[in-house]
């Protein structure tokens, strides 16, 4: 057997307050049953990037999604099946797709980074390496921003750095630095909250900016 090339898949999502990824239960030898990460062989005929995005779309139906080449893991012992390198990917889902991506019959759910299951292969290794990437993607890029809903309000923007950073934020320091940024757009409408409506904002990015390049930092 040569060296077969699969591609990894980390689906991140912001949902009740924590930080989830899209579990699914294999289908086939090794592990079957045990629950995974999403994983795909590469098509002769095929880029790593469009094995990716093809499995992406069968996962979630989604356009659009964030989603960027990880890194890859080549150890030799790392599946038992034999020399298998795998490129792995993640994927930032806003909050109203990812609750279109539901648990259903065949196992698949999303769970929670800090209390995952045991994962198959070298799979939870896989899933710390994103976790850490972003959370560093936070701090120069406002990447963040594609967790959220196409219009959001403030508190649910800082609630998403929050919860992917694990702690709490000085709302006027956040809100601060927001404005510096210059990629908000404020709407006409409003959301009911607690005692008084919130504004609702829009992202004004393509897709991200690169806060280095705007002279602005995130040591949160």
């Amino acid at each position: 057997m040569g060296i077969q090339v699969t591609v990894d898949l980390v689906i991140f999502s912001v949902q009740e307050s924590a930080l989830k990824v899209w579990l699914v239960k294999r289908d086939n030898r090794p592990f079957k049953g045990h629950l995974a990460i999403p994983e795909r062989v590469i098509n002769k005929n095929e880029s790593l990037d469009q094995a990716a995005l093809r499995e992406l779309k069968e996962e979630t139906r989604a356009r659009q999604v964030y989603l960027e080449q990880l890194y890859s893991f080549g150890d030799r012992k790392r599946d038992p099946r034999g020399r298998v390198v795998t490129v792995a990917y993640y994927a930032l889902l806003p909050g109203d797709q990812a609750k279109r991506v539901s648990p259903n019959g065949s196992g698949a759910a999303w769970r929670s980074v800090d209390a995952l299951p045991p994962l198959v292969f070298d799979q939870k290794r896989i899933v710390n390496y994103a976790v850490e990437r972003l959370r560093t993607k936070l701090e120069y890029t406002t990447a963040g921003f594609q967790l959220l809903p196409r219009k959001f309000t403030l508190s649910e923007l800082q609630a998403v750095y929050e919860t992917i950073l694990g702690k709490k934020l000085d709302k006027r320091n956040f809100r601060k630095k927001m404005d510096l940024l210059g990629v908000l757009k404020p709407l006409r409408e409003w959301r009911r909250t607690g005692r008084k409506p919130a504004r609702l904002y829009m992202f004004k990015g393509k897709k991200f900016e690169r806060l280095k390049d705007k002279g602005i930092l995130f040591p949160f």
